[in-house]
């Protein structure tokens, strides 16, 4: 069952940052003034614009090729080198 979560006036004129925090984690607030709610704070929906497409891009680029060495066997044996 989904819970509201309550700050108090005080929280927002004192403790800000506690609220825009908790409304930026999507969660809608009731505001409480002596133990009674006089409002409610509702975070404004974020619109994020979609991810590109990497493998598509990678694919593009580079082909299916399969490289004969991995990068971490070259990681690796650039390490023994060093030491």
């Amino acid at each position: 069952m989904y819970h509201m979560k309550t700050v108090s006036v005080r929280d927002l004129r004192y403790d800000f940052k506690k609220v825009e925090r908790l409304l930026s984690q999507g969660n809608e607030l009731q505001i409480t003034k002596r133990r009674k709610v006089i409002a409610r704070l509702t975070p404004e929906p974020v619109e994020r614009p979609p991810l590109p497409d990497f493998l598509a891009r990678m694919r593009a680029n580079y082909g299916d090729k399969v490289f004969e060495v991995s990068g971490a066997d070259l990681i690796s044996a650039d390490r023994e080198d060093r030491f």
